[in-house]
């Protein structure tokens, strides 16, 4: 029966035939992009719009009302030998107010002493400010304030002064952490460059999949900063653009350039290699692209822009690099031909290395020993690494979520982790204190005054009040009311979230909600926190469901065979499951916390299980139908289930091994970051691929097809042909081989 061009081939035919329309389109492209975005710049998410349920709802409210919630700063007083009372001690206090309102940056300053920002123990003292100005802005006027206190400091040897807020942990973050990313960034090209360069031993062959993905990774962010405008999305989503554009961007190159330069070495023209690399490799691109974007379209369906910015940004990098390698990729090859070998050494001991590419086509003698033994034992091998995996996942059924707070989000060495905890000690509502916004008719109203104290006394009753003042700000002109309540507990333990639960749930709409024409909502960092993980709860069945089923539909469509696609269904939930256990196991445990340079923080940051579910699911596709495309080719000429599957491994260790090396380095730089949530989604990344490259595609995979059989086969529709000689490595495999029916 003829059978039908793929899309993939008929598109690395055109870009062949017309190279100088496909190289200078795409260039013309990545130009246009990423001027167009770089003139609009790119639209950040909103605080309201970055949280969900009723703390995103106070936070809107201030923002549709003006009254954006200022940033603040604190500055503690502590001396351990004098009180708050003595005189010298006063006297520093009176310095720093005064030597902070001096600077112009800040809103008017109450003294603690008459705000009542005295510790229980009467040895510290805090002074609490807001800075002037727009909050996302607050690190430009961080220096004079930071310079004030440094001066009291120095004329006040007696007592002890930090500073902690908004306005330094922005400079903070801004200079050390903005540090950090750019190192990451272009520590992960190098990286990447120089895997390829060992896998490939040419300058050229290495170049070409490093400067795709950048070039993707460009282009998809200028789109980003276009399309942003419409859905504004939040700053991290950058940051992973980029992870996930190195990662598939050098992967789909990868594998669409190692099959032509098998092909080449096995004896096929230049144009045949490229035709059977279109036919082949390219449409696993296309397979494994398109599955990687509707996995991550699942994050839609959280119903959080954090997720939708995380969403479209990968998407469109996906999409982007999946293009760029089945069209532009395949007119760079037909354009250079044997040049892309430029920089190979034409020498004795180039022949050498040639015959050690083509021993590793074909597996070489330690992959061969060892397969040969996983293959021939099956049963016990698949045992091992399913065993192996569940143990690993184990972990994860301890795993607790929440949004990291910033001495947990940095490392504990910081200066402003070590502020952070000395205020939490002496004033546990202080750094965070919960917060409550009531829009009203008239803010000044007895029922309003009544709805105060009742809400006083029944928190007060219920438990849910910490120590320290509640504090009552009236915004009449903006019908607004702000009360900032200390939380019984401290930070985010049970007692914490129970206190804010109750408060959110039952003592605001029993007291502010019973008002006429008022909307009464309840905030801050616990709340936001707490909402986030509530919305989180409510989507995980719903794109658990989405990521799963479609991920099966697509799998079936590619391979025509409801056993493959079950198959790739669960070992990616085994790989998944395993990754969480390591998370879980060294961020929120601690075990073997110091090996990636961290302390136990206790949780997970909340939107990184999600985030690492829909990308694993995506990323672990490339793998998946890179090899089980290698094996089908063979199955469908004639071999036996296990010949078919030793052949597709030993032809496919060299590519995924560079592949699994490229993304794990890449991953494993962000692990290197200070920020905890990067750390952890680097490393469980890492972690994950690592694993899935290894103890799932070496030995999960092919023991479990061998024990499947020919059920591996089942939905197929058709016979596979009577038995034919096996194909070299890499080739001469029929171009309709890669072709579908």
């Amino acid at each position: 029966m003829a059978r039908k061009r793929s899309v993939a081939a008929a598109l690395g035919g055109w870009s062949a035939r017309h190279r100088k329309t496909a190289v200078f389109g795409w260039l013309l492209f990545v130009v246009v992009a990423t001027v167009v975005g770089g003139a609009v710049g790119q639209k950040s998410l909103t605080d309201a719009q970055n949280g969900v349920g009723s703390s995103a709802q106070a936070l809107q409210i201030l923002q549709d009302a003006g009254l954006s919630d200022p940033a603040s700063e604190m500055v503690l007083v502590h001396s351990a030998s004098e009180s708050a009372d003595a005189a010298s001690f006063r006297g520093a206090v009176d310095a720093v107010v005064s030597g902070v309102r001096g600077t112009g940056q800040t809103a008017p300053i109450q003294s603690p002493y008459t705000a009542g920002l005295i510790s229980k123990d009467r040895h510290s003292a805090l002074v609490v400010f807001d800075i002037v100005g727009d909050p996302d802005k607050a690190a430009d006027h961080a220096q004079p304030i930071l310079d004030a206190v440094a001066k009291v400091r120095a004329q006040h040897p007696d007592v002890k002064l930090d500073e902690f807020g908004d306005a330094s942990g922005q400079k903070w973050l801004n200079e050390s952490l903005g540090k950090d990313f750019k190192r990451a960034e272009w520590t992960a090209v190098p990286l990447a460059f120089g895997i390829l360069l060992a896998a490939f031993g040419a300058l050229i062959a290495a170049a070409l999949p490093v400067l795709l993905a950048v070039t993707a990774f460009v282009a998809a962010l200028g789109l980003l900063d276009l399309v942003s405008h419409s859905m504004p999305v939040a700053s991290t989503s950058t940051s992973v653009m980029l992870l996930m554009g190195l990662a598939v961007g050098v992967d789909y190159c990868l594998f669409y350039l190692r099959r032509e330069r098998q092909e080449r070495e096995a004896g096929r023209s230049p144009r045949e290699a490229l035709s059977v690399a279109a036919a082949t490799s390219g449409h696993s691109v296309l397979v494994s692209g398109i599955t990687v974007m509707v996995a991550m379209a699942g994050m839609f369906l959280t119903g959080m822009h954090i997720f939708d910015g995380f969403a479209l940004a990968s998407i469109l990098v996906v999409a982007i690099a999946m293009l760029g390698s089945v069209t532009v990729l395949p007119a760079l090859l037909s354009m250079l031909g044997d040049r892309i070998d430029w920089g190979r050494r034409k020498s004795r001991r180039h022949r050498q290395a040639r015959q050690a590419r083509l021993a590793a086509a074909n597996g070489g003698r330690l992959w061969n020993a060892t397969m040969a033994k996983v293959l021939n034992h099956p049963k016990p091998f698949a045992a091992l690494a399913a065993g192996a995996l569940v143990i690993l996942a184990i972990p994860a059924l301890g795993m607790k979520t929440q949004s990291l707070n910033v001495n947990q989000l940095l490392p504990a060495s910081s200066p402003l982790v070590q502020t952070y905890n000395e205020i939490s000690a002496d004033f546990p509502a202080s750094p965070a204190p919960g917060m409550i916004v009531v829009k009203t008719p008239d803010v000044g109203s007895p029922a309003v005054a009544e709805a105060v104290n009742a809400f006083k006394t029944q928190a007060a009753a219920a438990g849910a009040l910490g120590d320290g003042p509640v504090q009552v700000t009236p915004y009449p002109a903006q019908h607004v009311l702000k009360i900032l309540f200390p939380v019984a507990g401290r930070d985010h333990d049970t007692t914490a979230v129970d206190a804010i639960t109750k408060i959110g749930d039952t003592i605001v709409p029993h007291t502010f909600g019973a008002l006429p024409h008022t909307t009464a909502a309840t905030g801050g960092s616990l709340a936001l926190s707490t909402d986030f993980n509530r919305q989180l709860d409510h989507s995980l069945l719903p794109v658990f469901v989405f990521v799963v089923s479609v991920t099966f539909l697509l799998m079936l469509v590619a391979f025509r065979s409801w056993v493959i696609a079950a198959t790739a269904i669960v070992l990616n939930l085994l790989s998944t499951a395993a990754a969480y256990g390591v998370m879980v196991a060294v961020f929120q445990y601690g075990w073997g916390a110091g090996l990636v340079g961290t302390t136990a923080v206790g949780a997970i940051e909340a939107w990184i299980p999600l985030f690492v579910f829909v990308v694993l699911f995506g990323l672990s596709m490339d793998y998946h139908v890179f090899v089980v495309s290698r094996i089908r080719e063979a199955r469908e000429l004639g071999l036996s289930t296990k010949e078919a599957v030793a052949h597709g491994l030993r032809v496919t260790a060299g590519a995924i091994t560079s592949a699994a090396a490229i993304m794990v380095a890449v991953f494993a730089v962000f692990g290197t970051l200070d920020m905890q949530d990067f750390k952890q989604l680097g490393v469980g990344l890492a972690i994950a691929i690592l694993l899935d490259a290894t103890v799932i595609r070496v030995m999960l995979l092919p023991t479990v097809m061998i024990l499947l059989g020919e059920r591996n086969w089942r939905g197929r529709g058709t016979a596979a042909p009577g038995p034919v000689p096996p194909p070299a490595a890499g080739g001469p495999v029929p171009i309709e081989a890669g072709r579908r029916q």
